[in-house]
């Protein structure tokens, strides 16, 4: 019972005072312990917060990658392969381009695209035309291709008074496109734009200008864009007003400006050309025009001069035998010959006659004896060189 009584002694005496070395040494060892033990509490809080930094840097890195992932849009590598033609058409954004882009396979992605015009600078320089690009280029490589330097187009040149025949075979010639195309599309003229006064025929509406022509342009829409500028033109010019003030219609003015046209050896003589075309219209009583281009446009042939059997067409393109203008232009006029029609030279001239065709002098005459001595030297100049 002893050992009960000892076992019930000792525990009071660890609640109780501590003065015996033994109760003093228990006392150490259960601090020691204690202290054990808060180590072990501090240890373990420290741990959990390792690992818990430990998981968020994991979460952020894998996390930051993800963003990046979501963020970069897909792109292609490098220059590309092959080659296709991309059209970016008038008022398209840089969007609308990068969608046409991807679904010919150019770009991967819109946003690609997007990024790379953004970071070249070039979103106010993207223009509409036809470009060479390659399949599955970078977004960065595609926007180099898009350079207005680089658009694909050819210059057409088309010099003034040429007729609509010699125009269609020169657009095919220099287009590479069959002329059989641009003949159909000057037949089918609803297309084209003419304006109501032309009726209904392209000769002496398709404006001679040098133009920009793009491989995908068909034979309608090149003689429209002809078309467009001589409507700029007549706007420019005021052609309908003007043509009212002087008695004539548009068609009228545009008629006797290809005769001019065909008839002047510079520009200087077009405004005397006209005034000569006017004073014969206008005269009391008129007279004929007596125009050798007019004659020689209805029987297709070339040259100054009719024969006396050229003179014989019934054609009412035959000035020589039919009062007033012919029915329509006999070539496509350029913008001064325009304007010597809607602003004649003043002057009472009624003759003129090309003397020296090969320096291009023309002169002339307000009376008949001196008219007649023009065609006497032009016969001599014909013989004997001027």
């Amino acid at each position: 019972m002893d050992f009960l009584v000892g076992s019930d002694d000792e525990g009071r005496s660890r609640r109780g005072a501590n003065t015996s070395p033994g109760r003093d040494s228990g006392g150490r060892r259960g601090r020691r312990r204690k202290r054990r033990r808060n180590r072990g509490g501090f240890l373990a809080p420290m741990l959990a917060i390792i690992v818990l930094v430990g998981g968020l840097g994991a979460a952020g890195f894998y996390g930051y990658t993800w963003v990046q992932d979501v963020m970069t849009p897909d792109d292609y590598t490098g220059q590309g392969s092959g080659e296709v033609v991309v059209e970016i058409k008038d008022g398209q954004s840089a969007s609308d381009i990068a969608q046409t882009l991807q679904e010919q396979d150019v770009v991967k992605s819109v946003k690609a695209f997007v990024n790379a015009v953004g970071a070249a600078g070039k979103s106010a320089s993207l223009q509409p035309g036809e470009y060479a690009m390659r399949k599955q280029m970078s977004a960065a490589e595609a926007v180099k291709l898009l350079d207005p330097d680089k658009r694909l187009h050819e210059k057409v040149t088309l010099k003034e008074g040429l007729r609509l025949a010699d125009t269609l075979k020169q657009l095919s010639k220099q287009t590479g496109k069959p002329l059989r195309e641009f003949q159909q599309a000057a037949r089918d003229v609803r297309e084209l734009g003419l304006p109501p006064y032309a009726r209904g025929k392209l000769e002496g509406y398709a404006f001679p200008a040098t133009y920009e022509i793009t491989p995908k342009m068909t034979a309608s829409e090149i003689l429209t864009k002809m078309v467009d500028r001589f409507n700029q033109t007549a706007d420019k010019d005021d052609l309908q007003s003007k043509a009212k003030a002087l008695g004539h219609t548009p068609h009228e003015i545009m008629t006797i400006a290809s005769i001019v046209q065909a008839e002047s050896g510079t520009e200087e003589d077009m405004g005397k050309v006209a005034r000569v075309i006017y004073n014969r219209l206008d005269g009391n009583p008129p007279r004929e025009l007596a125009m050798d281009s007019t004659v020689m446009y209805a029987l297709n042939k070339y040259g100054i001069e009719a024969t006396h059997k050229d003179l014989e067409s019934k054609s009412p393109y035959n000035t020589y035998e039919h009062m007033g203008l012919p029915p329509g232009p006999i070539a496509n006029p350029g913008d001064d010959a325009i304007q010597a029609a809607l602003n004649p030279t003043k002057g009472d001239w009624i003759w003129f006659v090309t003397t020296c065709p090969e320096k291009r002098i023309t002169k002339f005459a307000s009376v008949e004896s001196d008219f007649l001595a023009l065609k006497a030297e032009y016969e001599r100049n014909k013989v004997n060189g001027c």
